[in-house]
């Protein structure tokens, strides 16, 4: 089963529809508005991570960064749009 992480934005709207038809099952999300989910953890799940910069602080993405890095998982930094992502992906 293959997952995705998306980091950002309070609602996702149609971005799951896109997902779910790019063959991504599972979709975890994450705000990223408290202070508790600074520190995300990635589920052993996860194929490629989503991270929308317009709505995440910097010490977030850069958790988040490093945590891709080290487990060598796709990390994708676009606006909240479904046509951005769609070009993106």
């Amino acid at each position: 089963m293959s997952a995705v992480l998306v980091i950002g934005g309070d609602r996702l709207g149609n971005i799951t529809d896109l997902l779910h038809g790019r063959g991504y099952q599972q979709i975890y999300h994450v705000t990223g508005r408290k202070h508790s989910q600074y520190k995300v953890n990635i589920p052993s799940d996860t194929k490629m991570i989503v991270v929308f910069t317009d709505f995440v602080n910097h010490n977030l993405s850069y958790h988040v960064k490093s945590q891709a890095k080290a487990k060598k998982l796709p990390i994708l930094f676009c606006r909240r749009s479904c046509t951005m992502m769609e070009k993106m992906l």
